[in-house]
């Protein structure tokens, strides 16, 4: 066994392997970026070095740069984790003719599966069943129309070097495959530097699972079960689970063994995934990934294995047990929680987090690689955590996952825990598995704003606020009755939820408070363990006002954030900013698609902006004219930067 890795990654795939390494007594080497100079993954690795620029081109990309570190440190193996260089076949190769092992596949193999259309071809050599569609070299822009119209609308694109869904396209109509298809290239550039698409029919209603794999120096492969990944976002995963629900048994039996031909097929060792796609009693091949995957912790759930250990084990010569694959016990789940607005076309959030709640126990386990106080940089990917529950059935599983997600709380950006929330407790998606096109589908109650915060909670909030006074002292200075010697006492509060701005006024009381909204009449609010009462009515909600600098209210699977403003300061006119089109994070343009003069309509797409692996549609605010366009394609913008003036 090696006694020096080196971990070139960040994040939670990197805290997690440096967790099994200090299990088994590996001393671990951590990389980093300018921007991640005090991140987690830093400090809880035995030693760190610094590789360069934020920008991962210039740091977690520079394979020269890394393997010079493995050098001077003496680190013997290397783990790549996944993204970055952890499938680049020109890396693994340099890391071998360093005489530093690569803890993942042999070059070949991660450039056979690298490419779409190769592993295409080499799939259908193997007797692996695969999509229609084409895989050609030739990418003339007429060639791939004409190719699409022979296999019939709707056609997927794809980017033959791509993976995480970026340059991938549904098209359903023939006159939107131009557009469609330069999208597509420009998402492959941006991401991979390669633009070669390529095109597959499109299945209705597939479901997206998976075979994990292994092999090892040895011969010998074999497969650990299935996962189901199909709850996807811009084909990006968000809850996964293992095994596979509502597969009969042949069905099962014909994955596992069309997963391991795929992997003999290209001389496959150490961790990888064979992904299909499944519809009805039909599989089709859909890509392998020569690497561990971000959902392998539901696998390790359900098998009692840990999966990086023996992916060093692997690596270092040892062979898999014979007795593998062990059998899948119970059910595991894994959500991904991302610093991101679902509500906002899943825009990515940035910034510090001033609090991280996390759940923890032996029902949840927390993969994460970030803390209260770590920031969420613009350069990589906006991941916060991955929470895995086990149980014995799936229904267990996802009540314990649940619970998980109504403990978690994120505060100083935004997070998709809202949307995980809704999915675990969506019925269609307890009732058995769902396909892809699930969250698309019922996006008007799983993405939709969170309604008007009513009157009654407006004013519950507020008598929460007011009954937390210094209870620990004594005097008339500290009492919370509101008493005075000429009259009430009435606080001006402003407080912003769903970008509604109420101004309120209150009056303490014990155990409570009266609150006027607006012009409105006082309300009675009294507050009581798990709620209130406002005007006699009693209401159901979890009301946190402290400590936070935004008060929380949570009903169900619904949190509203309820931010107080200086109710003195002027406020800003509704004009000033419907005239602006702001950058919402740091980025680069990749495309302008209006001009100075031009009319608009509100929702109107006019600027591109790829910022965390994404491409984010900036729209135009309201109806207006262009007064000024002050962004060009290729511009690096920061936040808040005006890009289009109406």
């Amino acid at each position: 066994m090696f006694s020096t890795i080196l971990i070139a990654n960040r994040g939670e795939i990197a805290c997690r392997v440096i967790r099994t390494a200090r299990r088994l007594g590996i001393r671990s080497i951590a990389v980093f970026s300018e921007a991640d100079a005090n991140a987690m993954h830093v400090r809880h690795a035995d030693e760190a070095h610094f590789i360069g620029a934020a920008p991962a081109r210039e740091s977690y990309l520079r394979g020269d740069v890394i393997l010079d570190v493995a050098r001077r440190t003496g680190a013997q193996a290397i783990h790549p984790g996944y993204g970055f260089l952890s499938e680049n076949a020109e890396f693994a190769e340099a890391c071998a003719a360093a005489g530093i092992a690569f803890i993942g596949p042999p070059a070949a193999a991660i450039r056979a599966m690298g490419s779409k259309a190769e592993s295409k071809r080499l799939m259908v050599a193997a007797g692996v069943p695969t999509v229609p569609g084409y895989h050609g070299e030739d990418q003339d822009d007429a060639l791939l129309a004409a190719a699409a119209a022979r296999i019939g609308f709707p056609v997927l694109i794809k980017a033959s070097a791509g993976g995480g869904g970026k340059g991938m396209r549904p098209v359903l109509r023939a006159e939107d495959f131009g557009p469609e298809l330069a999208g597509a290239r420009r998402e492959a550039q941006a991401a991979f530097g390669d633009q070669r698409m390529l095109l597959e029919k499109y299945l209705q209603r597939p479901r997206h699972v998976e075979v994990q794999v292994f092999g090892d120096q040895h011969g010998r492969i074999t497969h650990l079960h299935t996962r189901d990944c199909s709850l996807q976002r811009r084909h990006q995963k968000v809850i996964e689970e293992a095994p596979a629900p509502d597969l009969s048994d042949a069905l099962r039996a014909r994955l596992h063994e069309a997963a391991e031909n795929a992997a003999r097929a290209v001389g496959y060792t150490n961790a990888g995934t064979v992904e299909f796609i499944v519809e009805g009693d039909d599989a089709f091949f859909l890509e392998m990934n020569t690497r561990l995957q971000v959902e392998h912790p539901v696998t390790e759930e359900i098998t009692g294995l840990d999966l990086v250990e023996w992916q060093l084990r692997v690596a270092a010569g040892e062979a898999l047990p014979a007795h593998w694959p062990p059998p899948a016990q119970g059910h595991a789940m894994e959500a991904r929680l991302y610093a991101e607005d679902p509500t906002q076309d899943f825009r990515p959030s940035v910034g510090r987090l001033t609090e991280l709640v996390l759940p923890h126990g032996p029902i949840v386990r927390v993969d994460a690689g970030v803390e209260a106080g770590d920031a969420v940089s613009s350069h990589y990917d906006p991941m916060i955590a991955k929470l895995i529950a086990f149980g014995d059935t799936r229904d267990a599983a996802l009540d314990g996952l649940s619970a998980g997600l109504d403990a978690t709380h994120v505060e100083g950006l935004r997070s998709n825990a809202i949307l995980l929330r809704r999915l675990l407790r969506d019925s269609a998606f307890r009732a058995g598995a769902p396909d892809t096109g699930h969250i698309a589908r019922h996006a008007a109650t799983l993405l939709a704003p969170l309604p008007p915060a009513p009157d009654w909670m407006l004013a519950l909030a507020v008598a929460t606020w007011c009954s937390f006074a210094d209870k620990g002292s004594e005097g008339a200075w500290h009492a919370n009755t509101g008493f005075r010697l000429f009259g009430d006492a009435e606080i001006a509060l402003r407080l912003s939820t769903e970008g509604v701005v109420h101004d309120l006024l209150a009056r303490p009381r014990p155990h409570g408070a009266q609150v006027r909204l607006g012009q409105g009449p006082w309300l009675e609010a009294r507050v009581r363990p798990g709620g209130g009462t406002v005007d006699g009515v009693p209401y159901t909600a979890l009301i946190d006002t402290v400590i936070m600098p935004e008060w929380r209210v949570v009903m169900g699977s619904e949190v509203w954030w309820l931010k107080p403003l200086d109710p003195y300061a002027p406020a800003s006119t509704a004009a000033t900013a419907d005239n602006r089109l702001a950058a919402p994070i740091p980025g680069r343009v990749v495309a302008v698609q209006c001009a100075v003069g031009d009319a608009v309509t509100a929702g109107q797409v006019l600027v591109l902006l790829e910022a965390m692996k994404t491409e984010i549609r900036l729209t135009a605010p309201r109806d207006g004219k262009v007064a000024a366009v002050n962004c060009a394609p290729g511009d690096s913008v920061d936040e808040g930067t005006e890009l289009v003036t109406l």
